[in-house]
């Protein structure tokens, strides 16, 4: 269990609000971190924060919920989209604000809600100063291949296929020093797997039905680095998953994908001008989309899956939904 460097929380009346910073130590640099921090509360009028150090024991869930237990007012995260998925989980529905300092080569949450990346005092004093928005969380129980169940969540996407595979043939340590350059040589490799998804599924109450593809993205945010729109119509606080299905036919279809994804979605839907041009969004027999409140599948054999970037493992079967408004987030005011 992690100890936080402050342990006790103020009970002056004019200083009563406290925030817990989770840090991954891999990802910041904690004497700048922590410089900014006590500068940015001080001028805010707040108490003495509260430290808590994340681990491979424990990548944000235990120290949240320490975090909690000390009766903090705000969760800041700082460290890449592991530590937001994982404190995000442990903050599900407790009202407790969580505010971003990104890190990493991800920020996928961050990017989705149109916050600075690279400004650590600007997003430091965000944190005490902003104003929350409640979005939505995705909550997935996965079944694996022994029958046990695990349950998670995710802020931005969950995946099977090509992204899956993507992930765990992503070298760590290149991804270390070349960022997102590192997805290259895994996506080449990904590339070149015949196999694909046979999966029966559900979407809220419709009939089951089956289906052969070679990617699912359920999504509550639509946004990838490299000015990637995966997911256009995605909204964080809608209540609802956008679903993408890929299957292309051949390498050429696999560029009519990257030309619709990259092209139209990440250029043209960007502007007020480019979506009249572009129209509705457009199934094809490549790619397909959908909105749900509940997706629910079984695979014909075990499957990688992945959560905001993470690999988890192997799925035989999982059962998804959307909680609405369970997660608060601390933006900048101007951006309500």
């Amino acid at each position: 269990m992690t100890t936080p460097e402050s342990t006790t929380a103020p009970t002056d009346a004019t200083a009563t609000k406290v925030a817990a910073i989770i840090y991954n130590p891999v990802k910041v640099d904690l004497d700048a971190l922590r410089e900014s921090v006590e500068r940015s509360a001080s001028d805010a009028g707040w108490a003495e924060s509260l430290w808590f150090e994340t681990s491979v024991d424990d990548v944000g869930q235990g120290v949240t919920a320490e975090a909690i237990a000390a009766g903090v007012d705000l969760v800041i995260a700082a460290g890449g989209d592991g530590t937001v998925r994982a404190v995000s989980e442990g903050l599900r529905g407790s009202g407790i604000p969580l505010a971003l300092l990104p890190s990493g080569t991800g920020n996928l949450l961050a990017r989705n809600l149109d916050l600075t990346l690279n400004d650590l005092p600007g997003s430091v004093i965000t944190a005490f100063t902003g104003t929350d928005k409640a979005i939505d969380l995705g909550v997935i129980d996965i079944e694996r291949a022994d029958h046990s169940r695990d349950r998670h969540v995710f802020v931005v996407m969950a995946g099977m296929g090509i992204d899956a595979k993507m992930i765990k043939n992503t070298d760590d340590d290149l991804k270390a020093k070349a960022g997102w350059a590192a997805y290259v040589d895994a996506i080449v490799k990904s590339l070149r797997d015949p196999d694909e998804l046979h999966l029966r599924f559900r979407i809220d109450d419709e009939p089951q039905t089956r289906a052969t593809v070679h990617t699912v993205i359920i999504g509550n945010c639509g946004s990838l680095p490299a000015n990637i729109l995966l997911l256009p119509d995605a909204v964080v606080d809608d209540g609802l998953f956008d679903l993408m299905f890929m299957r292309p036919g051949g390498i050429l279809g696999w560029i009519r994908i990257w030309a619709k994804v990259a092209w139209v979605n990440g250029v043209l839907r960007r502007t007020k001008a480019g979506k009249a041009l572009a129209g509705k969004q457009k199934d094809d027999g490549e790619l397909r989309y959908g909105t749900a409140k509940r997706f629910v599948a079984r695979l014909s054999k075990p499957e990688e899956i992945e959560l905001d970037g993470d690999g988890f493992g192997k799925a035989v079967a999982i059962n998804t939904w959307i909680e609405p408004g369970a997660l608060t987030v601390r933006v900048p005011a101007a951006a309500e």
